[in-house]
């Protein structure tokens, strides 16, 4: 056996190669098929018609169906060749990439085309079944063969075809939120995907003019909420835990038992009681309320951090106190230091809660606009009077909210899962 396929499932290998031919030639046949209008356009023809547009200066759209379809078609075209000349674990992976590439493409060309039956741009049933031909469908269902095939020459489960088209599912909506965000046209509705015309004026006009919606003030009010919310939380919560974790007192089980009880019922059960109790000590429409109403029942979700603390050895523990250590600088000097994980978890959980957050910050805030959170302000761009115009600004703000909760998980993803865990390491 060649070098060049040590490692590979030689089986499968064989079979990309056709696949590849046959789905080149799915370029040919219908796409989509009208036969009340005599309508009937292969993939090639909708290829040609986007570059003979596309010379004559014509949309964004045009270049989008050139890169879905044309690279596609290519990328398959060279994956066939080098496989049937050289296959190799290069070869391979390069296979894995274009036919990911190509299912994406079909994906997106579905909902691109849409627009040529449908000028809702809504996909339904009838357009599924009776419109598209079948060189769609065989492009769509060849190139989850084509996927399937390469990774099983690369010795992959293609389980892993199920997590790819459930990330698409679940990136889609994000990719729609950011595109809408640099959408030239106003309007809380289009029956396209992609832009007519991309622009920064949507993040310009949200950070820059705040006489009707103050976004960085909003902004501010919600770091400054979230990050007090969360110093509080994670004292509290890692306090209660090691405490029920490490020391033994009369009525511990039963504290466990009723906050296990209280913690069955949703928090907004509480929000009227709540209220009421700080109407009565003048703390409402205040940010000082919110972070209290946020840190207020941490203690009730101390569970995943006395898991954790139970793993850690108790003879470290004793160790400690038989030096004369107080149960405070086990705490602090012990615990705490090998607890990086957990204390990790609690940061970001305890973080996002009020970052996110709209009921509390809506019956707490109610109409004091300069103390409103993000996600109070950006839903009062969705009014009637406002959505028309702004709508596109709500995209950009929804963004640039999204963006420091997604860089936090990024960094600190490998501690959140090994808190979420409970494991110990050292």
């Amino acid at each position: 056996m060649s070098k060049n396929l040590v490692g590979l499932n030689v089986k499968s290998l064989k079979k990309i190669p056709v696949v590849g031919l046959l789905l080149m030639i799915s370029i040919l046949l219908p796409f989509i098929e009208i036969p009340s209008e005599g309508i009937k356009v292969s993939g090639i023809k909708i290829l040609l018609e986007a570059i003979n547009r596309f010379d004559h200066g014509n949309s964004f759209v045009i270049l989008c169906t050139l890169l879905l379809i044309g690279v596609s078609y290519l990328c398959m075209l060279i994956t066939s060749v080098l496989l049937s000349l050289k296959p190799s674990k290069t070869s391979v992976k390069f296979s894995i990439f274009t036919y990911i590439y190509s299912f994406t493409s079909s994906v997106i060309l579905l909902f691109t085309v849409t627009k040529v039956i449908n000028s809702s741009g809504i996909l339904s049933v009838k357009f599924l079944v009776k419109y598209l031909s079948f060189g769609y469908w065989i492009l769509f269902l060849g190139s989850l063969i084509g996927l399937a095939l390469s990774l099983r020459a690369a010795k992959i489960n293609p389980g892993y075809i199920v997590l790819i088209i459930l990330s698409i599912v679940w990136l889609f909506p994000i990719v729609w939120i950011v595109m809408t965000s640099f959408r030239g046209e106003s309007g809380s509705y289009t029956s396209y995907f992609l832009p007519k015309e991309l622009t920064f004026k949507n993040y310009i006009v949200l950070l820059t003019d705040s006489s009707k919606f103050p976004y960085l003030r909003w902004f501010g009010n919600t770091l400054l909420v979230s990050v007090c919310s969360c110093v509080l939380t994670t004292f509290i919560v890692l306090s209660t835990a090691f405490t029920l974790s490490r020391i033994r007192f009369s009525g511990r089980k039963l504290f466990m038992n009723v906050v296990l009880i209280l913690g069955m019922f949703p928090g907004f059960m509480s929000m009227i009681a709540v209220y009421y109790i700080l109407k009565g000590m003048q703390l409402t429409q205040s940010l000082i309320a919110l972070i209290l109403v946020y840190s207020g029942g941490a203690a009730m979700t101390y569970y995943i951090a006395k898991g954790f603390f139970d793993t850690i050895p108790k003879a470290l523990d004793e160790a400690a106190c038989i030096d004369g250590a107080t149960k405070w600088q086990v705490f602090t000097k012990i615990t705490i230091p090998i607890s990086k994980p957990i204390i990790i978890y609690t940061v970001l959980i305890s973080f996002i809660s009020p970052w996110t957050d709209y009921i509390f910050a809506k019956v707490i805030m109610g109409d004091d606009y300069k103390n409103y959170t993000v996600a109070l302000g950006l839903f009062t761009m969705l009014s009637r009077e406002n959505i028309d115009k702004w709508y596109t600004r709500f995209a950009a703000g929804a963004v640039l909210i999204s963006i420091p909760i997604a860089l936090l998980f990024i960094l600190l993803q490998k501690y959140y899962v090994e808190g979420l865990s409970g494991s110990v390491k050292g």
